[in-house]
């Protein structure tokens, strides 16, 4: 049997998704909650690595359960959020197909960025928004938005994990892009294929830096679509992890 559970967590207090030395991560916190249940080990592959400080809604991950358990998916949900600490929940958990991949199944993911341009962030929204008491033109931070929907290369706007190789595809097809006001700044939503490492925290910074007036449309359309030698240079800004949220992953 394999399973997929669908997690949310508040990303502050821990290291990112991904299982780490020295670092409290929300997959070792997921293992160690499977290994209390199921009395062994467990195995939990996530649908992509969240940064350390990054907050999710709709995470999702697959597991593959001892033969001797019995638990039901419902059962399961109510077991391990009495091992998690508050701050990670499994929302939901159901039965899936063998062949089922948490990261290689999903079709697309959703991401959201909160803005705040409050004079003072209240204390209660620290780490959820990137705070930003400098005025924002609005409709340049759109037209910034919008240079990112479609089919492009994304190289200039990829961190270096230090695994890429010449045949890394740095393709991306961005669905699409919105911005929204909220009552205490804005909200960017970016839908995509797959995204790659920090994509969304320098697509975010680089609008910000054009919304500002420190970087006209012009310099930034250029950083799209580069060859490997990235003659434009690479995102001047990426946005700090506190507003950043996994909102979906879609599977077919």
């Amino acid at each position: 049997m394999r399973l997929k559970l669908t997690l949310a967590y508040d990303g502050r207090p821990f290291g990112g998704w991904q299982s780490q030395p020295n670092a409290d991560t929300v997959q070792d916190r997921l293992e160690a909650a499977l290994a209390e249940v199921a009395k062994q080990p467990v195995r939990i592959h996530g649908s992509g690595r969240t940064d350390a400080g990054v907050h999710a809604l709709a995470q999702a991950a697959h597991f593959d359960p001892p033969d001797e358990l019995t638990l039901n998916p419902l059962n399961w949900v109510a077991a391990l959020n009495t091992k998690l600490p508050a701050t990670i929940r499994v929302m939901s958990c159901e039965e899936v197909a063998p062949d089922f991949h948490a990261r290689f199944s999903a079709r697309a993911k959703t991401y959201a960025y909160d803005l705040s341009i409050e004079p003072v962030l209240p204390p209660l929204r620290a780490g959820l928004a990137w705070h930003l008491p400098r005025q924002l033109d609005p409709a340049t931070l759109e037209d910034a938005l919008a240079l990112f929907r479609g089919r492009h290369d994304f190289r200039a706007f990829a961190a270096n994990r230090g695994d890429e190789t010449g045949e890394t595809d740095f393709v991306r097809i961005m669905s699409e892009v919105s911005l929204a006001a909220t009552g205490e700044g804005y909200r960017l939503t970016f839908t995509a294929d797959g995204f790659l490492y920090k994509m969304v925290r320098l697509l975010t910074g680089a609008a910000v830096k054009a919304a500002q007036g420190q970087l006209r449309l012009d310099d930034l359309a250029a950083l799209l679509d580069q060859g490997p030698d990235l003659p434009h240079g690479k995102s001047p800004l990426a946005a700090p992890p506190d507003g950043l949220t996994l909102l979906a992953v879609r599977y077919d």
